[in-house]
């Protein structure tokens, strides 16, 4: 059960046993707006943070991993940064996961094809990947996973499993969307805002501090910024002793469809 259901559950039974209490005892209709808005609250931090498994479980990292594991994933590409990140990757003999924006796809679906074919792995962030995507009915999101889906299969010839909400938000329309078209969620737990920090100290430094076995790093293909800071961030790793492997590896996860 996720963490929806069980903090709905409980509330509703906190308003059933406070609605019999009222029929002996007077209680002000305040008491009962008050559980209702810290319902509303959870349910928005809930929605915002992936980790929490509100709507849909998540796998954010491996909490059981006891060797020095790490994966890197990259969100909003393809574009044309892409194309050096995959070159870093290569010299550093690195795989990473790219969850890619339909649209972007369309627009440059050699470079999806590269990604592919030089081992990492692909997953879905959604058709357009819209500010108002939170507010999408579920036959709106369907629309966008299934469309994305159909992209990378025909460029690439993968029917992926692995899906990324943008901005890492979940709700009810999304947990509906995926009990019709079932994709695992990808989260992560090691965030560089890369996408917004603009400081290359201090996205590494984000980073570095963060690295813990079994993490999955979030960054963005889509910056010079993060180009600069990746191959940093590399070199890290490799003087801590660190190994960045796949999500398959790190989650024990399939990727693709068979």
């Amino acid at each position: 059960m996720v963490t929806h259901n069980k903090i709905g559950a409980a509330f509703l039974a906190l308003l059933a046993v406070m609605g019999l209490m009222s029929c002996f005892v007077k209680i002000d209709h305040w008491y009962f707006l008050l559980v209702i808005l810290i319902w509303f609250l959870l349910a928005v931090v809930g929605s915002a943070f992936i980790g929490s498994n509100y709507h849909v479980r998540a796998y954010c990292n491996n909490p059981n991993e006891t060797q020095n594991h790490i994966a890197i994933t990259f969100d909003d590409g393809p574009n044309e940064m892409t194309i050096p990140i995959l070159d870093l990757l290569k010299k550093h003999q690195v795989q990473a996961t790219f969850f890619c924006i339909g649209k972007n796809i369309e627009k440059h679906p050699e470079i999806l094809k590269r990604i592919v074919n030089e081992g990492h792995l692909v997953g879905n962030h959604s058709y357009s990947h819209s500010h108002f995507f939170d507010f999408y009915r579920k036959d709106e999101v369907l629309k966008e996973l299934k469309k994305t889906n159909e992209l990378i299969e025909k460029v690439t010839g993968k029917k992926v499993c692995f899906f990324r909400p943008p901005y890492g938000v979940t709700n009810p329309s999304i947990r509906r969307a995926l009990a019709i078209f079932p994709l695992k969620v990808i989260g992560w737990n090691i965030r560089s805002l890369d996408a917004v920090i603009k400081n290359e100290k201090i996205v590494l430094k984000r980073i570095v501090k963060r690295i813990v076995p079994g993490g999955i790093v979030l960054l963005h293909d889509t910056s010079q910024n993060t180009v600069a800071v990746l191959e940093k961030i590399l070199n890290t790793l490799n003087k801590k002793k660190y190994q960045v492997v796949s999500l398959e590896q790190l989650l024990n996860l399939k990727a693709y469809e068979d």
